[in-house]
């Protein structure tokens, strides 16, 4: 007689007990049976056994197991440390409602009727809310593209995340070792990374980077870098690391709706992180990163192109096999990260599935490993209510999981690369993380990549303090399919 689906659900926690505490199931007897025998034998016949041994098999009992050990000391890698993280908070006068922007596009004549009608049914359905925030220089009529202006915007994001990430941390400029930037649309000279040593007076021996064209998942490309830099620094070094992407030199000024999604979706943001292998005062610990690359293939690296429309309007064209392209990226992704972070339980179950449908010619169902045993917590980038939608899909999870990422697309909207931190700070100010919590972050980004890493908290933040400071009691709220206005 077969199982239901109802009784396997219940017989699943009974076996993934049995195989994830395998090791001590066979342990314990075997460390029972150990002892018994001791206990027979009593110290006088244990050490009568001991000096009956040749010296030679001594001398390899004791030096092997140490030499061993010494060597795995000496060849891990080191623990890399999240000490801190700060996200900028936005300013109430940089707000952008759904009615003023439909009213700058209807009065700028680079848009036609046509064009707005088109960026209303995005933005009623696109799962932002009214407060989320454009830099001042979008609120010019016509909005202001300018050099002066984008450095402008840049400064005030990331030096505000820099600054409130010091007075958090207490640490001294004098102190980061490693420093690495991305932003991906605005690269100019001299870049980012100099502009803030320049601003911190930082030490002329820091390695520096930035990183531009990477996409919205660029943010856990620079935490992997950063990461490696710290493993060959000496002990104790101090990494910052920003996450940021200009709006003002990007916003597409043409009627080519492939371009106008853009423009609904992105708002001002940026994130500021400080990683060490010093764990004495931090806060998460990073046990992985993932990356996955699809460009070889020409469909996954013009999905997010940046090109000029046939007026020659410059803007980012994003394909309608977009969601398509991002799940094969994502299913890559989990396939590398899964053998890393899922109990054996359900690496088992997927191993099985796997060879049977290579025996069986792809006739059952591929199993999809269950996620939610490896992490408590899901950091899924907030590039749009389809991009959540989709992944919440794939990895079954429940609408709490997705929650961060929804309700940081409807405060702040899509703010690129440092969305993940947005929705780590939502989680820490709604007080769900807890110590030993694992956190999951997933980026998506041009090229096209998916990027994620596994996260380990050691303290929780002690309060709300941060970006949702002043609107989480407000949260969450409920974001209907069609916002009407």
């Amino acid at each position: 007689m077969g199982f239901t689906s109802a009784q396997l659900r219940r017989l699943k926690p009974v076996y993934q007990l049995v195989v994830n505490n395998v090791l001590a199931i066979v342990a314990v007897p075997l460390a029972a049976a150990v002892l018994a025998k001791a206990a027979e034998l009593g110290p006088e016949g244990i050490l009568a056994r001991v000096r009956a041994l040749p010296p030679a098999h001594m001398f390899l009992a004791v030096f092997v197991p140490a030499a061993a050990a010494v060597l795995y000391l000496m060849l891990r890698p080191r623990a890399v440390y999240l000490v801190d993280y700060a996200c900028f908070r936005t300013n109430p006068n940089c707000r952008v409602p759904f009615a003023t922007f439909l009213e700058h596009s209807r009065v700028w004549p680079g848009f036609d009727e046509r064009s707005v009608r088109f960026m209303t049914r995005l933005l009623e359905r696109s799962g932002l809310g009214e407060e989320t925030c454009l830099p001042y220089a979008q609120h010019y009529i016509p909005p202001s593209r300018d050099l002066e202006s984008s450095r402008a915007e840049a400064e005030l994001v990331i030096f505000s995340a820099i600054d409130d990430l010091l007075a958090k941390t207490g640490i001294s400029p004098q102190d980061i070792d490693i420093l690495v930037v991305n932003c991906s649309l605005f690269a100019p000279t001299p870049s980012f990374a100099d502009m803030i040593m320049n601003r911190y007076k930082l030490r002329k021996d820091v390695r520096n980077v930035h990183l531009a064209g990477m996409g919205c998942s660029a943010g856990l490309i620079s935490v992997g870098l950063a990461r490696n830099l710290l493993q060959v620094a000496p002990w104790g070094a101090h990494a910052l690391v920003v996450s940021t992407e200009t709006i003002t030199p990007n916003y597409y000024m043409g009627q080519e709706r492939a371009m106008l999604l853009p423009n609904c979706l992105f708002r001002m943001g940026g994130a500021a992180a400080l990683l060490s292998t010093i764990g004495a005062n931090a806060r998460f610990r990073l046990n992985r990163v993932v990356r996955t690359l699809r460009g070889a293939a020409d469909g996954a690296y013009r999905c997010v192109y940046q090109e000029e429309d046939d007026r020659g309007n410059v803007g980012i064209n994003l394909s309608k096999d977009l969601m398509s392209i991002a799940g094969d990226a994502l299913k890559a992704n989990i396939t590398a990260m899964g053998p890393l972070v899922l109990p054996a339980s359900e690496q088992l179950l997927f191993a099985l599935s796997f060879i049977a449908r290579k025996v069986l010619n792809n006739r059952i169902r591929p199993y999809i490993p269950d996620f939610r045993t490896a992490f408590e917590h899901f950091c899924i980038h907030a590039g749009g209510r389809a991009v959540i939608d989709e992944l919440q899909r794939s990895l079954t999870l429940s609408d709490e999981q997705v929650e961060a990422s929804r309700m940081t697309l409807h405060r702040f909207g899509n703010t690129s690369s440092s969305s993940l931190w947005y929705e780590l700070a939502y989680i820490e100010a709604k007080g769900r993380m807890r110590r030993g919590d694992r956190v999951w972050m997933i980026g998506f980004g041009s090229g096209f990549k998916c990027n994620s890493a596994a996260w380990e908290c050691i303290r929780p933040a002690p309060n709300a303090d941060g970006p949702w400071a002043a609107c989480i009691h407000r949260y969450p709220v409920h974001i209907p399919d069609v916002l009407k206005h």
